[in-house]
């Protein structure tokens, strides 16, 4: 801490003959050789300055910059009074230059510098005056750390802070994002549909779901009658009398199960502090109505709205290896059952589970941000009226059916650090699909041939062209086998 606070001030300022300097005067190699460099003095403190020689006199450019004042025959006490660079020369009792050196009074950037290793450690950060501004500069490992580094900065010098920090090695990172989706929907529907006519035709009605009726003309009475029967798995139909009336009778009745599982894994890699986005999907076209200055109708234009698989994400590496994200994930599939109809057109829908957050992980944990449980039941009964409340024969005057679902959605997160690795430990899924023959694929009925997977080359041949979670190379990474399933990394 001593020698640190006395860095700027401990200058041994010793005398030494003149060296000519090649391609100067004498006189220019005598000034460069008494140049003692420059003296950081923070605003309203003091410097010491020593010398190996007796000082007779010295000399400040500007008082009202600095002020100089003895305290042995060796050694002088530099006081910053304002803001501002001026010049100190020191000389000897014969009147001989001892040393010239500039004074910069600033902003107090040693106590800053003593923050700045506290705070922000292991950092190769420094502070310089400049004026009346402070000048950061060095090389940090993130973004992080130069962003903190400059606001203690701004707690010296407001918002004259020079920063000149370069960031080193970005880090990579690689987010593997997991939707894992089940949609379970059950459905029964049980109706009971009859048409009953007198034999003389005067009398005649039908009950049950589609009964239409045509208009009475004269004496002549309704054309009555029943829409066919659709999407029912099962059906029971008989013809009977009784009395004077000829009756027709059925039985719709249908039970639907079903269960809809959706699994999705992208992966991405960004480098820290930028933003990557894809979507493996498509593009679906919309009309859109254009309209002129007047409202009237300006002709369609169609736009195409993307559904699928996108990923947008925007990785921090922070200081202690932990990242910090922005993650925005998606995953929409085209819904007939949302679709629109506008005139002969029809526009899709989409069905869509979207994600929008920002959090930190370390390397290689895991983080749910997004679930959903989702429970629909619904229940209609269609019925005649008071018929339908006679008890056991009302069950003949009315259809009931109700539906349930249930849906369980959960969107999974997980960062790695990556570095780069060899392309001959790159397995591509077309390498293990090869092109079928001919002959195979007429007469065997092969779609193609299988391929097996070849072994890795070894590390060091080739240059870096793809990522490992871990950040680093996998350098001896094991050779997969022929038999293994996946990708071989």
């Amino acid at each position: 801490m001593v020698a640190k606070a006395y860095r700027a001030a401990a200058l041994a300022l010793a005398w030494s003959a003149p060296l000519c300097v090649v391609g100067s005067t004498p006189a220019q190699a005598q000034a460069e050789s008494l140049h003692a460099g420059t003296l950081e003095v923070p605003l309203n403190k003091s410097q010491v300055v020593t010398t190996d020689r007796a000082i007779a006199r010295a000399m400040i450019g500007n008082a009202e910059i600095a002020d100089v004042l003895p305290i042995t025959d060796r050694s002088i006490y530099v006081l910053g009074k304002k803001m501002g660079t001026t010049s100190l020369t020191l000389y000897d009792s014969q009147g001989r230059v001892l040393s010239i050196m500039d004074v910069a009074v600033g902003p107090d950037v040693f106590a800053l510098r003593e923050q700045i290793e506290q705070l922000v450690p292991d950092e190769p950060i420094d502070a310089a005056i400049s004026n009346d501004a402070v000048v950061l500069t060095g090389m940090v490992s993130n973004a992080g750390a130069a962003d903190r580094a400059a606001q203690l900065a701004r707690a010296y010098a407001g918002d004259k802070v020079i920063n000149l920090i370069s960031i080193g090695a970005t880090q990579q990172v690689m987010l593997e994002v997991r939707f894992a989706e089940v949609n379970r929907n059950t459905s029964q529907d049980i109706g009971i549909r009859f048409g009953a006519k007198s034999r003389g035709g005067t009398f005649g009605g039908v009950t049950g779901g589609g009964a239409v009726g045509g208009a009475t003309t004269g004496s002549t009475p309704a054309v009555l009658g029943l829409n066919p029967i659709t999407d029912a798995f099962g059906i029971i139909q008989k013809a009977f009398g009784i009395g004077g009336l000829s009756i027709n009778a059925s039985l719709n009745a249908l039970e639907e199960k079903g269960m809809a599982k959706t699994l999705a894994q992208p992966t991405l890699i960004a480098l820290s502090g930028e933003k990557a986005s894809f979507l493996a999907g498509g593009e679906f076209p919309v009309p859109v109505q254009q309209s002129t200055n007047n409202n009237s109708g300006g002709g369609i234009t169609v736009e195409f709205k993307p559904f699928g698989v996108s990923l947008a994400f925007t990785p921090t590496v922070l200081g202690d290896r932990t990242i910090s994200m922005i993650v925005e994930p998606e995953v929409s599939a085209i819904d007939p059952s949302s679709s629109l109809t506008i005139g002969d057109i029809k526009i899709p829908g989409l069905r869509t589970r979207r994600a929008s957050t920002t959090l930190e992980l370390r390397d290689g944990e895991s983080f749910a941000i997004a679930g959903l449980l989702q429970k629909d039941f619904q229940t209609t009964v269609d019925q005649v009226p008071l018929l339908s409340s006679i008890p056991i024969l009302g069950a003949l005057f009315r259809s009931s059916s109700f539906k349930k679902g249930e849906t369980e959605l959960l969107i999974v997160v997980t960062p790695h650090l990556v570095a780069p690795i060899r392309p001959g430990q790159v397995k591509l899924p077309t390498d293990r699909v090869r092109d079928p023959r001919e002959g195979d694929t007429f007469l065997l009925g092969e779609a193609y041939r299988p391929a097996p997977i070849e072994p890795a080359v070894p590390a060091g041949a080739g240059a870096p062209v793809a990522a490992v979670p871990g950040g680093t190379p996998l350098a001896d990474a094991p050779t997969p086998s022929a038999k293994e399933d996946g990708y071989a990394f």
